[in-house]
């Protein structure tokens, strides 16, 4: 059995499971936001056992816990919904509170099982910070970076480069007047403005500054075990500035993406670093540059891909349901 942890919005799972259930392979389908709504649960231990049942009362799915032979992790999300709510706010909070914590303690229960994502590895590993101290271990190319709410570390940086990227460390976005999003994409700037700016600039927050990298193009490289898809977003091949500075903006603007070989040197990085982060799945970000040289900006333990699969054609749902499946046709043919 295939255990999928997701949530309703979420389409990446849904051309996988339909190659499964093709397949003759059971996947089970938990969208966590309505875990007290859409499903029954138990989970018990004794003398003889630990196990655990979960049923989904919209379809009649249901699954034991010793059933599972491979896990994917994918963009589970906390409990959102109410059976019946209660006219007194904190007792809502307190249920779905209950809930998130059965919910995690569920997912920590099942680390040993195989994992296409993980509740125990996938945050240490989005650290940046971590990422880049491991690829430039591995031999790999890097930017200069600095972290920090002083202006003097960036002051450094920018004394060595013409023009730095300033980025976001995390995901999330603002909402102005709860309506209005703005989402923080990376900024080119002169290194000479940054040096201009008053002390209160930097310590409101803290700065991820990084020298600009020059592009020829750049790649998104999924990796699923040993089975690696290396797409090139062609941003630098706009008329107009969309998408050449951070190419999420110009995805929009038709950038031109296109499924590509890469050196056998990059293929090796990308399973040792997945090897050293303990993961079975990372999307890499790479910077190409004129000159050919790779350069490694970091790699999401639980990115997207489905936007891939639509540009290009190439069947990652596909490969995703292959690996998914290797365990469960092992257990089947026994």
């Amino acid at each position: 059995m295939i255990f999928v942890f997701t949530n309703k919005e979420d389409s990446h799972p849904t051309h996988v499971i339909q190659y499964l259930n093709e397949w003759g392979i059971p996947v089970f389908r938990l969208n966590t936001e309505c875990l007290l709504t859409d499903y029954r649960f138990s989970w018990w231990a004794n003398e003889q056992e630990c196990d655990f049942h979960i049923r989904n009362i919209r379809n009649g799915l249901e699954l034991f816990g010793h059933q599972i032979t491979a896990i994917w992790d994918r963009r589970p999300e906390i409990p959102k919904e109410l059976p019946v709510t209660n006219a007194v706010e904190g007792i809502n909070k307190f249920n779905l509170d209950e809930a998130h914590s059965f919910l995690s303690f569920i997912r920590y229960y099942l680390k040993d099982v195989y994992s296409i994502g993980s509740i125990v590895e996938d945050r240490p590993a989005a650290s940046k910070m971590l990422q880049l101290c491991v690829a430039r271990d591995l031999g790999m190319t890097i930017p200069d970076t600095c972290f920090s709410n002083e202006k003097e570390p960036a002051c450094t940086l920018a004394k060595r480069y013409k023009t730095l990227s300033l980025k976001q460390i995390g995901n999330e976005s603002v909402f102005v007047d709860g309506e209005d999003e703005y989402v923080f994409y990376s900024q080119k700037v002169e290194s000479e403005d940054l040096l201009m700016q008053p002390d209160e600039a930097f310590t409101q927050t803290v700065c991820f500054i990084q020298n600009y990298v020059e592009k020829d193009y750049e790649l998104r490289i999924t990796v699923i075990n040993r089975d690696i898809i290396s797409c090139k977003i062609d941003s630098q091949a706009q008329d107009d500035d969309k998408g050449k500075i951070d190419w999420r903006q110009g995805y929009d603007y038709n950038l031109k993406h296109e499924i590509v070989d890469i050196p056998y040197r990059i293929r090796q990085f990308c399973l040792a670093f997945l090897e050293k982060m303990k993961l079975h799945f990372g999307c890499f970000d790479f910077i190409v540059t004129v000159e050919g040289e790779y350069v490694f900006l970091e790699c999401n333990p639980n990115g997207q891909w489905l936007w891939i699969e639509l540009e290009t054609g190439y069947d990652i749902s596909k490969v995703m349901a292959e690996n998914l499946c290797k365990y469960e046709t092992k257990r089947l043919k026994q």
